[in-house]
């Protein structure tokens, strides 16, 4: 009889390590599910989250400033402009056109100005071009 009620222990204990595996692997994998899950896009997404009109940040290329002026309507970006740009600054910095193009096309497609693909050719102009937008936004946001 006392054969019997140690293979009743083992298994026993067996269930209890069984269930102590399932509980902690179901744990780990609600675990990695909150941290890798896709979180919530950008407040640009939301409704209502830019006041509508026209905002400025200046940016200093060399001796020149000049004003990155920032569309938006109440949902997201409309359109990026420069404004004081003269002949000088072009020649002095031809990528800053291309660069500004490529960031106007892709505004449709973008849920937040952080989701830009910059060019590698034209990668650190778009940089200083995404920090004006974003000093822009701030100005924007309701």
């Amino acid at each position: 009889m006392s054969a019997k009620t140690k293979i009743i222990v083992v298994k026993a204990k067996e269930l209890i390590y069984t269930a102590l595996f399932i509980c902690l692997a179901i744990i780990l994998i609600l675990l990695l599910i909150f941290m890798f899950a896709p979180g919530e896009k950008s407040v640009s997404t939301s409704a209502g989250a830019y006041t509508p009109g026209v905002y400025t940040s200046t940016i200093t290329l060399g001796d020149t400033a000049l004003d990155v002026a920032v569309s938006v309507d109440e949902n997201h970006i409309t359109s990026v402009s420069l404004n004081n740009l003269s002949e000088s600054v072009t020649a002095m910095y031809p990528l800053l056109e291309p660069s500004l193009e490529s960031i106007n096309e892709q505004l449709d497609s973008i849920s937040s100005i952080d989701d830009l693909q910059l060019d590698s050719d034209t990668k650190y102009t778009g940089l200083i071009l995404q920090q004006a937008i974003k000093n822009a936004l701030q100005k924007a946001q309701s």
